[in-house]
């Protein structure tokens, strides 16, 4: 028979305030990518971390305030993201035609930028929502303004077209990229129509001919 302490449970580390804080943030991202803000239970990210619901407001306060630092923290990973790819050497243009392209689906980013689009999607239709407001605003405005120093790249390149303005350009993008998850829900057979506005997309910034 084995003893007490062969049969005990292996103690849990205890976390610290901000790896904790980490930890209910990442889980909240997963569930409310999945279900959406609404539907989304606060009690179903503490389960995945492992904690109480009480736990999950004393980092936080309530569920709008959990969901605006996903929408923070989803923001900050995306604009890394920008920042990498402008670092990069090669084609901009190329490079947003990646981030575009419905392939992004099958690819090896694919459940990433489906969390995206999907969290996005939900934060801008809840923009009137007063908790929520200035965590959408925040997350649009940083995006927009780093897919625009991506076309402006692109355009002191020569790949993209020298006539665009910057600016509309990046919120025409972040409006397509944003609205990706509203087709899959509403459109029966979405594959060729998100095919048709990614090329209508890359038709408009390629340059003329």
């Amino acid at each position: 028979m084995r003893s007490v302490d062969e049969t005990a449970s292996p103690r849990r580390t205890r976390l610290s305030a901000a790896q904790r804080r980490e930890s209910i943030l990442a889980a909240a991202v997963e569930v409310f990518a999945a279900a959406g803000y609404r539907a989304g239970k606060v009690s179903d990210v503490a389960a995945l971390v492992g904690v109480s619901e009480p736990v999950i407001f004393q980092n936080f306060g309530s569920k709008a305030a959990l969901f605006a630092a996903v929408v923070d923290r989803v923001a900050d990973d995306v604009r890394a993201e920008l920042d990498r790819m402008t670092a990069q050497p090669g084609s901009a243009a190329r490079r947003l035609a990646h981030a575009l392209e419905p392939g992004h689906r099958h690819g090896p980013h694919a459940h990433e930028f489906g969390t995206h689009g999907a969290l996005f999607s939900d934060a801008f239709a809840l923009i009137g929502e007063p908790e929520l407001t200035e965590a959408a605003r925040r997350a649009a405005r940083t995006i927009a303004g780093h897919l625009a120093d991506l076309i402006r790249r692109g355009q002191a390149d020569g790949d993209i077209r020298p006539d665009l303005d910057p600016e509309p350009a990046a919120w025409l993008l972040l409006s397509v990229l944003s609205t990706r998850a509203f087709r899959a829900a509403v459109v029966p057979d979405p594959g060729p129509v998100e095919d048709g506005v990614t090329a209508l997309v890359l038709r408009l910034l390629g340059p003329a001919g």
